[in-house]
């Protein structure tokens, strides 16, 4: 596994316990938040194409050298990033299909016939499943590539988690596309006839599962050296947790809290809030860190370190589920119920620095904080994150109002699971309004997005990172994501018309002024 270079760190040991302190870059920087899926493009969705290349130039344009991206894996019900089938493998939606009609593989007239939706401001992601596997099913038939010498040393390359989810997935799609519980018995369990029966039986299935994985990380790797090259870094996401329907979990039954026949113990999610008076029932089956301790974590190492070849930078979602997960038990239609357990602590990210160097990392560390998850917060020397809404959200617990910020964090307008700055201004009650208005000076409606952009970019943060939406003034309408509902999440897609060089300018003048670039 090729594993990037990453900034020096000094090692502090007190009172026989480890803290992690990053050098100083004396560097302020900025960046901006959108999904891969959220680009232009003329085939229904965002992809590895042109026009992400053309956003990478604007970034550049407008003086970021950050861009912040949700997980890449291919997705399933609900069409979250979030709940994929596998950790490792990437989104075939990604795939530039204009390259492989250059190739030949595929025909531009099939291409321009499809129906990929009719909207261009929102993916229609029941349009794009029905078309897209079939022009890459033709282009898997018409490549040849079983022979190519480049995609046979992927594949050797990838073995240790392209085989398992290419075949976890040609089993899928013969039992209907159901989850790997409601298989038949001796595939689900992975009985070794069963599987050898299956590789055989599905060769050509498995070979285009191999197929568009390669595609996938070629393109992409593709464009993270054009962007590294144009002075950007990719910041990528890692989920805690991993979906029930993946190949991870099917493959890697001992690295979970389930049973003998495979169904979870617990599940995971979050306990009930001011947000939602159920809590929230992410459904992902929970880890059995005692399996991982004694294996040294070598599963997450593997997991995290590919990551690092897929991005610069790491932000883990979930941070707090390291100090103590919640458990739900399995079969509960909500999160009440459920409770808390201790987790690994600090000895994930110190077998992490042994095992693959100094690396950086962003730490979702939002939410209610106990004492020892801010302890594992601090110990690890991850920056962790500021979101502005929630300073004047007076819901929310914490200390995010500006004052309080150490150099060492990031922070945000808002994440993929906030409203825009604009939206949620709207829709924030009277009081909380009241007092956004006095902190910030706020004078007029139409610049409320410019004041919580400065306020961030002035901030003493190292890095702040910006959602796309908000530099472009955009409402509700633009919202990636509304936790714990289904139907109208990550589905919202830019225009290029929009990313103007008035704006480029515009973010590259504040960028300039708050010192956070050089361009």
């Amino acid at each position: 596994m090729m594993i990037a270079a990453g900034e020096p760190v000094r090692t502090i040991s007190a009172k026989k316990k480890t803290v992690f302190f990053k050098e100083e870059r004396n560097m302020r920087r900025c960046g901006v938040l959108m999904p891969v899926s959220s680009l232009w493009s003329p085939y229904g969705i965002g992809a590895f194409s042109k026009e992400a290349y053309e956003f990478v130039d604007f970034l550049e344009k407008a003086g970021q050298c950050l861009w912040q991206i949700l997980p890449l894996g291919p997705t399933g019900y609900g069409d979250s990033p979030y709940q994929s089938f596998s950790t490792f493998a990437g989104n075939p939606y990604y795939i530039d299909l204009k390259a492989l009609i250059e190739k030949g593989w595929i025909g531009e007239e099939e291409c321009g016939g499809c129906d990929f939706g009719d909207c261009r401001d929102f993916i229609d992601y029941d349009k794009i499943y029905k078309q897209r596997f079939r022009l890459l099913q033709k282009a898997y038939e018409n490549s040849g590539i079983s022979e190519d010498e480049e995609f046979i040393r992927f594949c050797e390359k990838n073995a240790y988690w392209l085989e398992d989810y290419a075949l976890y997935m040609a089993v899928k799609k013969s039992f209907g596309g159901v989850g790997w519980l409601s298989w038949e018995e001796n595939i689900k369990l992975r009985k070794e006839e069963a599987l050898r029966y299956y590789r055989e039986h599905y060769k050509k299935e498995i070979g285009f599962y191999r197929f568009e994985q390669y595609l996938f990380q070629s393109q992409w790797f593709a464009l993270k050296n054009y962007a590294n090259g144009k002075g950007i870094r990719i910041i990528g996401d890692i989920p805690i947790y991993v979906a029930l329907d993946s190949a991870d979990v099917w493959a890697g039954r001992e690295l979970f809290q389930l049973e003998k026949d495979g169904t979870p113990k617990a599940v995971a999610g979050c306990p009930p809030d001011f947000f939602s008076v159920t809590g929230q029932l992410w459904g992902n089956p929970l880890y059995d860190w005692a399996y991982h301790k004694e294996t040294e974590y070598d599963w997450w190492m593997q997991r995290i370190g590919y990551c690092y070849e897929l991005y610069d930078i790491v932000r883990i979602d979930h941070f707090r589920g390291f100090d103590e997960y919640y458990s739900i038990p399995y079969g509960n239609v909500t999160a009440e119920g459920g409770h808390w357990e201790k987790g690994p602590g600090i000895s994930v990210f110190e077998t992490m620095k042994k095992k693959l160097g100094n690396r950086e990392v962003i730490a979702e560390d939002l939410g209610f904080l106990t004492d020892t998850v801010k302890k594992l917060v601090e110990r690890s020397g991850f920056p962790g994150m500021k979101i502005l809404q929630f300073a004047f959200d007076s819901r929310e617990a914490g200390n995010y109002m500006p004052y309080y910020y150490p150099s060492n964090c990031v922070v945000y307008t808002g994440t993929h699971d906030n409203d825009t700055i604009m939206g949620w201004y709207e829709a924030l009650d009277k009081k909380d309004k009241a007092a956004a208005r006095k902190y910030l000076n706020i004078r007029s409606r139409k610049d409320v997005h410019l004041v919580f952009i400065r306020e961030a970019l002035k901030s003493v943060a190292d890095t702040t990172v910006i959602p796309i939406q908000d530099y472009l003034a955009l409402g509700s309408e633009a919202r990636i994501n509304t936790p714990s509902t289904l139907g109208n999440n990550w589905k919202w897609r830019v225009r290029k018309e929009m990313l103007t060089d008035k704006l480029a300018k515009q973010m590259h003048d504040l960028g300039e002024l708050y010192g956070r670039t050089d361009h």
